[in-house]
């Protein structure tokens, strides 16, 4: 719902409160004033009756009060992530290729014999798979397969295989590093729509530095 007509439909509900509210206050001393005074009415139905509406009208201040606290933090969010737009970002995060190398973290273990980087399209198949050399951090593919084929445009994942004496001893998502294009808040919070067409929350960013 755009936010003017959430504002009009608050405003047009605080008013309807009100407006019972006072409506029942009249009912209330009208039935209390024509009461039969051999046979009154018991006071303290109409007590309950005035505690549960006092009850309701003070829930919907409430909830009037933490949707507004929410749009608040809502606009601080996107005001700071704003600065992150075109900025490049590192998240473990599935990338779309398109042409254009990946950037993507690794970490080859000090105990390991061997590491290779492993790239797997969107079914979860193996594409390609790249050795890693001691002390390298970083590493770009260019969208080739093992055989140094082009691949298909779509979204891979990246994954670090660390080996000893030729047995997985350690296998993780690589991160990758990315642009942002755009900031905004979703259900889940502030979240940053990528150059590689991917989305990621900004919770789960690890790094942030200036586009190479």
């Amino acid at each position: 719902m755009p936010q003017s007509e959430a504002s009009t439909s608050d405003a047009n509900g605080n008013s309807a409160l009100a407006s019972d509210f006072e409506t029942f206050l009249k009912m209330l001393t009208v039935q209390m004033q024509n009461q039969d005074p051999l046979n009154p009415m018991d006071s303290s139905e109409f007590a309950m009756q005035l505690a549960t509406f006092s009850s309701v009208e003070q829930q919907v201040l409430t909830n009037d009060l933490l949707r507004d606290m929410g749009t608040l933090m809502s606009m601080t969010n996107i005001s700071q992530l704003s600065g992150w737009v075109g900025m490049e970002v590192q998240a473990v995060m599935p990338a779309a290729y398109q042409g254009q190398p990946i950037e993507v973290a690794v970490d080859r273990l000090a105990a390991a014999d061997s590491a290779d980087l492993v790239v797997r399209d969107q079914a979860g198949s193996e594409v390609g798979r790249f050795a890693i050399a001691e002390g390298t951090r970083s590493m770009t593919w260019n969208g080739i397969d093992t055989n140094g084929n082009p691949v298909l445009y779509g979204t891979y994942s990246f994954t670090v295989e660390n080996r000893a004496a030729g047995e997985i001893i350690d296998s993780r998502q690589a991160a990758v590093y990315a642009r942002v294009q755009e900031a905004v808040i979703g259900a889940d919070g502030p979240m940053l729509t990528t150059g590689t067409g991917v989305m990621v929350a900004a919770g789960d960013v690890l790094s942030l530095r200036e586009p190479r």
